[in-house]
């Protein structure tokens, strides 16, 4: 394949039409205090998901993106979790499931410090939110500086690292651990199988699916793993949400949550030192992080790191795209670098159709093109391993996946995700990350080869 440097120049008029797409895109989904994933599947506030929009936003309204942040932070339990779902109280309870009255997190949360004026889901999602803070600073640092912004989020964004790293520290190896297959944001991937097994699901009669009124069963999870998703939640939640006495079958070291909470942890230090805190112990755990995260999740066999089974103490053995976001760590040893980029271009994730990365290996027992997470190619990951690439001066690998995200996005109409076989949208149109990514690889694109060593620029 071409380096995009070789590939025909995007006119300047083809781009315009892009950045207005993904504009309106951003515009659209905007509810007056954060912007929904899709006005159809998601209708309310993602925790990743606001990260992904504000990096995105900020390239349109410094100020909005400030919004989207503090929105959300806004939710942030007591004990420092920020819940993976925001809900908003003017939409119904069957337009998704499961809905607040599921949750019930003002009440079964108390004892873990759950906000009482609005209610959230009560697990979380990869901590993108400290970098994505830094970035939306940087588009606007008057901006910021007069509405005290960073001075404002540097105190909730370290008692979520806090959280992370001291109650989610479950393996004792001081990674932190997801509890439920929702907390990755990669929800039915293969990779949550075998623990998934362990799992007795809750009865089929006992809840309704409100994702199949918008999508199609065979892009869905199966009724099975969603029966075990539900009710891995419910005991959760009637464990008082408690991470120090709650029973965690499902408990996993999971490389891309880590390798966020890395470059966060390196995003954090820059806020504190900028806000007058010391920002040397977020700089050292960032570095002891990333020689943890080698330690306990790199795979020599595979070629990439894997998710850890904490019940079992095994690596599973399933390879997917989170696998290759520990680029974003800057320290990674270059002879891990010089195998993820050697894995990424062997033919369980290079394919003829798109330089979008597949979800899961091509060549897996579990692979499905369509089915949610199983196989499709995301725009955030892909994102999100061109950074990583460009982090390590891969910068031509890293043109080719920034071509063809901006080349599928518009041609998707914004698309949730693509089959990797063949280029095709799947699941929800005019989706807010793909939208909001795009518009930053348009709006950073001549800051690209510049960036070399440092991710969070």
């Amino acid at each position: 394949m071409t380096s995009l440097l070789d590939q025909p120049a995007r006119t300047v008029a083809a781009d315009l039409t892009l950045r207005r797409g993904a504009a309106r895109v951003l515009l659209d989904n905007w509810v007056g205090t954060g912007t929904v994933p899709s006005r159809t599947l998601y209708p309310h506030q993602w925790s990743w998901d606001s990260a992904f929009i504000a990096i995105g936003l900020r390239h349109l309204s410094a100020r909005r993106a400030q919004h989207e942040l503090e929105s959300l932070l806004s939710a942030q339990w007591a004990d420092g979790r920020v819940p993976h779902i925001v809900f908003n109280s003017s939409v119904p309870n069957g337009a998704y499931f499961p809905s607040p009255d599921f949750w019930q997190s003002s009440t079964a949360g108390a004892g873990a410090g759950a906000p009482t004026t609005l209610e959230t889901s009560g697990i979380v999602q990869p901590p993108v939110h400290a970098l994505a803070a830094w970035l939306v600073h940087r588009a606007d640092p008057d901006e910021s500086r007069r509405r005290s912004f960073l001075p404002r989020l540097y105190p909730r964004l370290a008692a979520w690292h806090r959280y992370l790293t001291k109650r989610r520290d479950l393996g004792g190896g001081g990674l932190a651990a997801i509890v439920h297959p929702w907390e990755p944001g990669m929800d039915n991937s293969p990779c949550w199988d075998a623990p998934l097994a362990r799992i007795t699901p809750a009865g089929p009669g006992s809840f309704r699916r409100a994702d199949l009124d918008h999508g199609h069963p065979a892009d869905r999870p199966t009724d099975l793993d969603y029966g075990r998703y539900v009710q891995l939640a419910v005991d959760y939640r009637d464990a008082g949400y408690d991470d120090r006495t709650a029973r965690h079958p499902f408990a996993l070291e999971d490389p891309c949550v880590n390798a966020l909470l890395i470059a966060s942890e390196r995003a954090l230090a820059e806020i504190a030192a900028y806000v007058g805190e010391e920002a040397t112990a977020h700089e050292e755990r960032a570095d002891q992080l990333t020689e943890t995260l080698v330690t306990r999740l790199w795979d020599d066999e595979a070629g990439m790191f894997l998710a850890r089974d904490l019940v079992s103490d095994t690596l599973v053995r399933e390879r997917s795209v989170a696998g290759f976001v520990p680029l974003l760590a800057p320290s990674l040893p270059e002879e891990l670098v010089e195998r993820l980029v050697s894995t990424l271009d062997g033919p369980g994730f290079q394919t003829d159709s798109t330089d979008l990365v597949p979800s899961y290996d091509l060549t897996g027992p579990a692979f499905d093109p369509t089915r949610y997470w199983r196989g499709p190619a995301w725009f955030n990951t892909a994102w999100l391993v061109e950074r990583g690439l460009r982090t390590h001066g891969h910068r031509a690998r890293a043109d080719r996946i920034r071509a063809s995200i901006l080349k599928t996005a518009g041609a998707s109409q914004f698309a949730e995700y693509v089959d990797p076989t063949s280029g095709e949208a799947r699941g929800a149109r005019s989706f807010s990350w793909t939208a909001a990514l795009t518009l930053d690889l348009l709006s950073t694109e001549a800051t690209c080869a510049t960036r070399d060593k440092d991710p969070i620029r």
